[in-house]
């Protein structure tokens, strides 16, 4: 994969891993509560939000919509660690046990990255951020449909393996609007 992106992707990840850090130190882990649709629901409203104000052109909530691309690859890790811990599991888990597992799903989704760059030739750099924030939330219409169907699917990427695409996505919208004010 290029240099470049490589060293982006990771700037992106420190960002949000930060962000997830300081979240789990002052709430805990109250969102392993959530089960996966509910995870799904957050994400779809951070993207809807997103697009809302693409569209209107205005905003009346001052958060920048690149704290909403950090929300929605924070909780699509969420979601892919949550898809691997029991429901009997404690509530409440220690970020220094929560890390890993973090780690482990980001190289895992930019392992995935690193192939499809290869194969589309970052073909999302000419992109624009309302075209990819369109495909995030045609994911997350997928996540849902999966999740209507009992996570059944008939030819189908499983839900997983959207939300590391939603990650990527999110990721490339962020470096795209790097130094841009949303």
């Amino acid at each position: 994969m290029n240099t470049q992106t490589l060293s982006e992707y990771r700037e992106v990840i420190e960002l949000c891993k930060e962000l997830f850090k300081n979240k789990t130190i002052d709430y805990g882990t109250a969102w392993r509560i959530l089960r996966l649709p509910s995870i799904t629901d957050q994400i779809f409203i951070k993207a809807q939000r997103i697009r809302s104000i693409q569209e209107k052109g205005i905003q009346r909530v001052s958060d920048p919509i690149q704290d909403e691309f950090i929300g929605i690859i924070n909780y699509c890790l969420i979601a892919l660690i949550q898809s691997e811990m029991a429901e009997s599991e404690a509530l409440e888990i220690p970020y220094e046990v929560l890390e890993p597992l973090y780690e482990k799903w980001v190289e895992d989704t930019r392992r995935l990255l690193e192939n499809k760059n290869h194969d589309y030739g970052e073909a999302w750099r000419m992109m624009r951020v309302s075209s990819i924030t369109d495909i995030i939330l045609m994911k997350l219409y997928r996540i849902k449909q999966i999740e209507d169907n009992q996570g059944q699917t008939l030819v189908s990427e499983g839900v997983l393996a959207n939300y590391q695409d939603i990650i990527n996505y999110s990721v490339f919208c962020m470096i795209k609007l790097k130094g841009t004010n949303g």
